[in-house]
């Protein structure tokens, strides 16, 4: 029973999304398109977010199933849902999730009006999780090995990652003249908790001897390790602190400490063409905090009649023979983690002149801005065993004075039909925004099989006559 429930967590784990905000990249009406590309084509005066309400990102989704699919009313026992889900999986079924929330934000330009130099800051905190499917312990956990006779589980399916930390960043962008801007940005990470799980291998073999009926060979090779930063304490009997209140401590004022940079770059080859490029979080942490390492490493086999785990006379001696050919051991030695690194690109044409009311006087030059772009985005980041990829076609409306819409459609590994939305508007100096993911599927939320918003209220500052 415990192995059930084992599972049904991974595959509640596995209802997640990707790092991706195709929406959000170079929407620079939003000031946080910044994190996402930090030379992008941004200009104000100053700005600051509003507290822990200028950022808030959350993506949900799935590769392989739905929440419909295990709690649809359809008759099927629960327990033969969970089954059909793993049978149907891969092993190269992934999950990245990825959830951000601002602490607080802001820049402002450096020098004096006409100076095209910007600094922005802040802090905010942050969630990875990564997760291919492990289908071969999932079906050995489920039904056991005895459906299974002559076949190999790969322990090397068992593949995860996960961290909360806290990131904070100061950033530089320039407009070195009206064809380039040039950005950068530099991080600290502060890990409150870290889990790593990739380098493992082994297999658990099965095999009945030839002309006997209960007589089999049982072959378990193991190769697994368990990496972990700023957690190990949580597991000890004698602690009595507030988990949740203790990892926000570590993650922001005592966790382990990284260095990243961000880089990012826009260019304009006509004035109605643009090319956008950046790289985010390549960077490492060096985890050294609260570290413990455990494995299990060794070799057990077994040939003779199945024994029965289940009976009174429970053989202790296979137990006490197996956690001595594959001992438990403990470390604690340092480990350096990567970040997941991002990768995006565009190439942007717009069309169709717009002239604001406020642009027509008499004193200033008239300003010509385009009303409509249109054009297409590729994301990749970094994965154990192959990168993560997505194509996305956009369009962006300029609406009216203040208002700003961008569309897009996106095919990766998760989904072909992911249909983007984004709503960026400014009352006063309150810049608000909006931006969601695959709204296609909100018709009935529990087939969906991703969900995805961003949303955030900033204070943005221009000249007096801009």
């Amino acid at each position: 029973m415990r192995a059930k429930y084992l599972i049904l967590g991974l595959l509640f784990q596995i209802s997640c999304f990707s790092q991706n905000k195709e929406v959000l990249y170079n929407f620079t009406s939003i000031p946080q398109s910044l994190l996402v590309n930090p030379g992008a084509d941004v200009s104000y005066k100053y700005y600051f977010g509003v507290p822990v309400l200028s950022g808030v990102s959350v993506n949900l989704g799935s590769s392989s199933f739905s929440v419909y699919d295990l709690f649809a009313d359809n008759g099927i026992d629960f327990n033969d849902k969970v089954r059909n889900i793993v049978n149907k999986s891969s092993r190269n079924d992934k999950v990245v999730t990825n959830q951000q929330l601002e602490v607080f934000s802001g820049g402002f330009r450096v020098g004096g009006r006409e100076s095209r130099s910007y600094v922005s800051f802040g802090v905010y905190q942050e969630f990875d999780f990564f997760m291919y499917m492990p289908k071969d312990m999932a079906l050995l956990a489920l039904d056991g090995n005895k459906n299974y006779i002559g076949k190999v589980f790969h322990l090397d399916d068992l593949n995860v990652k996960a961290e909360v930390l806290s990131v904070f960043h100061v950033g530089f962008h320039k407009k070195m003249n009206d064809k380039l801007v040039l950005g950068g940005r530099a991080k600290l990470y502060s890990s409150g908790a870290n889990a790593v799980s990739t380098h493992n291998s082994g297999y658990i073999f099965t095999g009945q001897q030839p002309g006997t009926v209960n007589l089999y060979n049982q072959i378990i090779s193991s190769n697994l390790e368990l990496k972990t930063s700023g957690i190990s304490r949580f597991t000890k009997d004698e602690y009595e602190g507030n988990i949740a209140r203790d990892i926000a401590h570590n993650t922001f004022f005592n966790g382990s400490l990284g260095l990243g940079v961000d880089a990012g770059v826009t260019y304009y080859p006509k004035e109605n063409f643009q090319v956008t490029a950046s790289i985010i979080d390549l960077g490492f942490i060096n985890q050294s905090k609260d570290i413990e390492t455990l494995t299990y490493k060794g070799t057990y086999q077994y040939q003779g009649a199945n024994p029965d785990f289940s009976g009174t006379n429970d053989p202790e001696n296979v137990f006490a023979e197996f956690k001595k050919a594959i001992p438990r051991d403990t470390l604690y030695n340092k480990y350096t983690t990567w970040r997941p690194t991002k990768i995006y690109a565009s190439l942007q044409y717009s069309f169709g002149y717009f002239r604001s009311d406020n642009d027509c006087n008499c004193k200033e030059k008239i300003k010509e801005r385009y009303r409509n772009a249109a054009g297409i985005q590729f994301f990749g980041m970094t994965a154990p065993r192959e990168p993560l990829v997505a194509v996305t076609a956009f369009y962006k409306r300029n609406i009216f004075e203040k208002l700003d819409l961008k569309a897009t459609y996106t095919i990766d590994e998760f989904s072909s039909t992911n249909i983007g939305l984004g709503l960026s508007g400014t009352i006063w100096k309150l810049n608000m925004y909006a931006l969601v993911n695959n709204v296609l599927e909100y018709k009935d939320i529990s087939k969906a099989s991703s969900a995805a918003f961003q949303l955030g209220i900033n204070f943005v500052f221009q000249d007096s006559e801009d």
